[in-house]
């Protein structure tokens, strides 16, 4: 992003470019005898040897307000981001159509594990307690979480100079943000939780909270513009790896793990990666739809 200093950029592209390893066997997909599949979908299956998911509609949750996972330009009616990009090479190697839901944090979860949704995409940490209810696929990422403070605020050089004392910090409900900025400060007393990032930043902004608590990848879109008034600690406080969710026992994981495999191999991850993470991406919350 312009805003940021090469320095600072290029240690949150090696974070944000550590995808998980884990591999995945590749399905045969030798009996599929669709004779109602396109050309094209049938080349890209065949020649990827994934399995063919015969055209069918897979409906993807996403906020529409978290940069630069997805978002929706002011004045456009389509959503984009790397939610969006992703899933569309996921269904075009796996012959599926990706229908875009848009769903709100955190009820987004709840949602797909009730099995309104087949999915949802945007920047879903793995945890213990999220496995509960939804099945995740392997991580495509692994964020760092950290402060945010203001520009000119010389109170904090460290974490531990917000941890330790008596600042106010804001994070966004529903979130691992919020449950780790819980565990740093011993509990909620020192916290202002918001329905969406934006807000926090917001009330970091007018002076309202002393530090907010984000992922770094998303916190690119957050301080945007707003570099002159906000600046991140560099202090990392917890990697969160991320991953989409479905449904518990959903035949979609599978599918999806061997097609994101695919697609770190092939270097996709790393195209859309750069695109979205790096200095060429200019979008900020001043830019897209509230």
């Amino acid at each position: 992003m312009k805003t940021l200093n090469h320095r600072r950029l290029s240690r949150l592209l090696a974070l944000v470019f550590g995808f998980a390893l884990l591999a995945s066997a590749c399905g045969d997909s030798s009996d599929s005898t669709d004779a109602g599949s396109d050309s094209e979908s049938e080349e890209a299956t065949s020649d990827s040897g994934l399995p063919d998911l015969e055209g069918r509609t897979v409906t993807v949750g996403v906020e529409n307000a978290y940069l630069p996972f997805n978002y929706i330009p002011a004045g456009e009616d389509e959503g984009q981001g790397w939610d969006y990009d992703a899933w569309t090479e996921i269904c075009r190697l796996l012959n599926c159509e990706a229908e875009f839901v848009a769903a709100g944090w955190p009820d987004v979860i709840d949602q797909v594990a009730q099995g309104e949704l087949d999915t949802a995409a945007d920047g879903i940490s793995i945890t213990d307690e999220r496995k509960e209810i939804v099945d995740y696929s392997v991580a495509y990422m692994t964020v760092q979480q950290k402060f945010i403070v203001g520009k000119d605020d010389d109170r904090y050089s460290s974490a531990a100079d917000i941890i330790d004392g008596d600042a106010i910090v804001a994070t966004q409900v529903g979130t691992t943000n919020f449950e780790l900025a819980v565990e740093l400060l011993g509990g909620d007393d020192r916290i202002q939780a918001f329905d969406q990032f934006g807000l926090a930043i917001q009330a970091l902004i007018a002076g309202d909270v002393d530090a907010v608590i984000i992922d770094d990848a998303a916190g690119l879109g957050y301080i945007g513009e707003n570099a002159d008034a906000v600046k991140t600690i560099d202090d990392g406080l917890q990697s969160d790896p991320l991953g989409f969710i479905f449904p518990q026992g959903s035949e979609l994981v599978d599918p999806v793990n061997q097609a994101v495999e695919e697609m770190k191999s092939s270097g996709f991850m790393d195209e859309i990666g750069e695109k979205f993470f790096g200095t060429g991406f200019t979008v900020t919350y001043d830019d897209i739809e509230g």
